[in-house]
């Protein structure tokens, strides 16, 4: 059987950054009205990652565990617990990452952040010779 796509291979990082789903982050212009509080801060990051063109952004919410040394905790049974580890993971290159932490430091100082090292497989439709597709083509023509 002739594989019908070629795969490529491109070396890509991820990082993850774990918070509380309750941490706050800045609001824009410093300015907070009554009705507008500061923005959950997983929301802020999965939107500023977008603003900086990474690849990937997802946050993953937890149900048992603990972060940075703290108390383990567990997810409520009627309403969530705004002390629950979660993580918001980003993909793309490492530059982009490394700087990415760099401009949003006020945001992530003091968060846990693990960045790891990965592959992006790309699979891409391959050309197919003619004879390679019917049998006995290289007869033909």
């Amino acid at each position: 059987m002739t594989a019908s796509h070629v795969m490529t291979a491109h070396e890509v990082g991820m990082i993850r950054i774990y918070m509380k789903p309750g941490d706050r982050g800045r609001v824009a212009g410093g300015v907070k009205t009554f009705f507008a509080g500061k923005p959950q801060l997983y929301r802020q990051v999965v939107q500023a990652a977008k603003a900086a063109g990474i690849m990937n952004a997802i946050a993953h919410n937890g149900h048992y565990g603990y972060s940075n040394h703290g108390r383990i905790q567990d997810e409520g049974v009627e309403i969530a617990n705004p002390e629950l580890t979660m993580c918001v993971e980003l993909i793309g290159d490492r530059e982009q990452l490394e700087t990415f932490c760099r401009d949003h430091g006020a945001l992530l100082s003091g968060k846990v952040i693990i960045y790891k090292h990965l592959e992006r497989w790309r699979l891409e439709a391959q050309a197919l010779d003619q004879r390679e597709i019917v049998p006995g083509a290289e007869a033909v023509g």
